[in-house]
């Protein structure tokens, strides 16, 4: 679990569920695949690119090179628009936006806001088959809530000696703007 405010405090943060048996921190050192849960990172660059949540896009069977992706629930619904695509987290329209936009782009917008890791550059990277942690996944998504800004995530904010004399105190810098405001608000849409 982990749960960051829209500043990038770390509120809480559980890696596991015993230090003494699996002292290995899963939200901080885990990777895994995101899944669907990067699908907002291939539609904010489609968004960003001049699509908007109204544009309709198609939902049905798409081959790429040996690859048939296929939704999860095994139907296809035709023409839909984008906004119904993410909502109800359809696989082939994302696919079709990674292709038209390029897994470059949509790997430099996820890495804009805030994921670290190394991610494919081939279609799959749409149904989110690249390996992130927890913590990053969660970091990347705080922009959506924030009003566009990318955060730095921690955890100390100040630590003082027992006098009461303050020896750390964090500074987050001025805030960095990687959504822009109209953009946000169509995704939010």
């Amino acid at each position: 679990v982990v749960l960051i405010d829209g500043e990038g405090q770390i509120r809480a943060l559980v890696g596991g569920r015993s230090y003494g048996t699996s002292p290995f921190n899963r939200a901080v050192k885990a990777k895994r695949q995101a899944g669907s849960a990067f699908k907002p990172f291939v539609y904010l660059t489609a968004l960003e690119a001049g699509e908007t949540p109204e544009t309709i896009i198609e939902d049905a069977p798409i081959r790429v090179g040996s690859w048939s992706p296929e939704n999860h629930d095994g139907r296809y619904r035709g023409r839909i628009t984008l906004k119904t695509a993410l909502a109800q987290s359809v696989n082939t329209p994302a696919v079709r936006l990674l292709l038209a936009t390029g897994p470059a782009t949509v790997a430099k917008t996820a890495r804009r806001l805030g994921i670290t890791s190394k991610l494919g550059r081939d279609a799959s990277l749409a149904l989110g088959t690249s390996d992130v942690t927890p913590l990053e996944l969660t970091a990347a998504y705080v922009p959506f809530s924030n009003g566009g800004h990318r955060i730095k995530p921690h955890i100390i904010t100040r630590i003082v000696t027992a006098d009461g004399a303050e020896l750390y105190r964090y500074r987050a810098g001025a805030p960095k703007l990687v959504v822009r405001g109209d953009v946000l608000a169509e995704m939010t849409d």
